[in-house]
């Protein structure tokens, strides 16, 4: 009785597994259980089941993250149903390590090394292997650019590295030496300080969680010369100041440091590049034409660099070392800093012969204030390449402010080699005679040879219309008159 307890127990569960029950038997068009498909439900079906008992294998809906370091150690999470008995997962057919089973639906495991691409992700149960809906991608970082791509072998340059897969970055190299400051800025972007390197191209290396990117000669070292007169405050162009690339480009070309400050009269100086250039009033603005003295347009070529003021000289830098202040405009708390007035041509020699500085060439001047554009009003923010409109000109220059007198020198926008005050708060005087302009090429010109007048440039606070503060109006006075509204900035060559 038993053994049939146990028999008519065995049936009753297979026709609940099969779905059998008599209706079913008898005709109805169904019959689930033949799952050998003899057309009965008999002990073959039995057989089929009781042979695949037990656990199903697991089912994968989702894996996070689904990229990584080629050199693997990326923890993976898989969510899923059915992976309580999870015994393996593998990347690429390659076990991963720290396998962790923490539940039917979740398990956790830590990425093998693979090769860059997509690969399969499978867990392994004793039930069999299911495969992830996704594959999985092995990924390297990569260097697409250095910028700037050269800096002074002493070191400091900062550089802005980027590329892909960089976050988390740990540590950069140039030559081989480690940088300092350090910084992954993004998964692209990376910020580092370059250490001393010997002149010449070199590699940079960028290492992190995702392994080590390197961009064979992608940083070049250089040498730069300071002038024995003047002591070095920054070596490369900034492009923050010197916004145009080209003009960045030709300072670096020309070997000498770019930011220096003159040791005898603690004058800041920077670098204005060898260049040729139209020189004249190529175009008017849009309120004024040009004067008779601007034309003709001509070419000019400066062969040689030559440092420029990166202000008008001021009352204080004056007074350290002539011991007087001849400005009117003194006596204010910002007074020190506005230039300084009231001096003569004949007067600045004594300047210039103290500090072994000079006056620049007109030629000079124009081509600085211009700093690369063609257009009557130098760069300012949001007209970089210059501008014809004459409402803009207030950002760049004081100007139009009579009875109001001078101002602190640096306080408007400077132009993209980035001088300011080259146009308005004073005029500045230039060392050449003042004379007619001739219409052939010139290469470093420096004006007639004799005259009654010496030229002045760039218009003054009391200016009363834009034509007086662009970059090709020219005045003149004699060399010996002073004004309130009259200045000066200096000029020195790199030796």
């Amino acid at each position: 009785m038993k053994s049939l307890r146990v028999l008519l127990f065995g049936v009753v569960a297979v026709a609940m597994v099969f779905g059998f029950s008599p209706s079913t038997a008898q005709g109805q068009g169904s019959c689930a259980g033949d799952i050998s498909g003899d057309g009965v439900v008999n002990g073959n079906d039995l057989a089929i089941v009781l042979n695949s008992w037990g656990s199903c294998p697991g089912t994968v809906t989702s894996v996070t993250p689904l990229q990584g370091s080629i050199l693997g150690g990326t923890q993976i999470t898989i969510n899923g149903t059915g992976l309580g008995g999870t015994l393996a997962v593998e990347v690429g057919g390659v076990a991963c390590t720290s396998l962790q089973v923490l539940s039917s639906t979740l398990v956790k495991a830590v990425t093998p090394a693979g090769t860059a691409g997509a690969v399969a992700i499978t867990i392994i149960s004793a039930a069999g292997t299911g495969f992830a809906p996704s594959p999985y991608t092995y990924v390297q970082n990569s260097i697409a650019s250095v910028t700037p791509n050269q800096g002074i072998f002493s070191g400091g340059t900062a550089i802005t590295i980027t590329g892909a897969f960089l976050n988390g970055a740990t540590s950069v190299r140039v030559g081989g030496v480690a940088c300092t400051n350090v910084v992954a800025v993004n998964s692209t972007t990376v910020t580092a300080v370059t250490p001393a390197g010997s002149v010449g191209s070199t590699s940079v290396e960028v290492t992190g969680p995702k392994g080590t990117a390197t961009a064979a000669n992608a940083f070049t070292y250089f040498s730069v010369t300071v002038p024995a007169w003047a002591t070095l405050i920054e070596a490369m162009p900034d492009p923050a100041v010197v916004t145009d690339a080209a003009l960045r480009n030709a300072i670096t070309a020309s070997g000498f440091a770019w930011r220096i400050r003159d040791n005898s009269s603690n004058i800041e100086m920077l670098l204005v590049p060898p260049s040729t250039f139209q020189m004249g009033c190529i175009m008017g603005s849009d309120s004024y034409g040009c004067y008779g003295d601007e034309l003709p347009v001509h070419t000019v070529t400066l062969t040689n660099a030559y440092y420029l003021g990166r202000y008008e000289v001021t009352q204080a830098q004056w007074q350290a070392k002539m011991g007087s202040n001849p400005s009117i405009y003194q006596g204010q708390a910002d007074s020190p800093s506005r230039p300084v007035e009231q001096v003569s041509w004949n007067t600045i020699q004594n300047f210039n012969s103290a500090t072994g500085l000079r006056l620049p060439t007109e030629a000079e001047w124009e081509f600085a204030c211009r700093a690369g554009t063609t257009t009557p009003f130098h760069s300012g923010p949001g007209f970089p390449n210059g501008t014809t409109d004459d409402g803009l000109v207030g950002t760049i220059a004081w100007f139009n402010c009579n009875p109001c007198p001078t101002h602190a020198v640096g306080t408007k926008a400077a132009n993209a080699l980035g001088l300011h005050d080259m146009l308005g708060n004073v005029y500045e005087w230039c060392s050449d005679w003042y004379g007619a302009y001739s219409s052939g090429a010139q290469t470093n010109p420096t004006g007639p040879g004799s005259g009654s007048y010496r030229v002045l440039r760039g218009g003054a606070w009391n200016s009363g219309f834009t034509s007086y503060v662009r970059s090709s109006y020219r005045s003149y006075y004699a060399p010996g008159d002073m004004s309130g509204y009259v200045g000066f900035r200096v000029a020195r060559a790199p030796s």
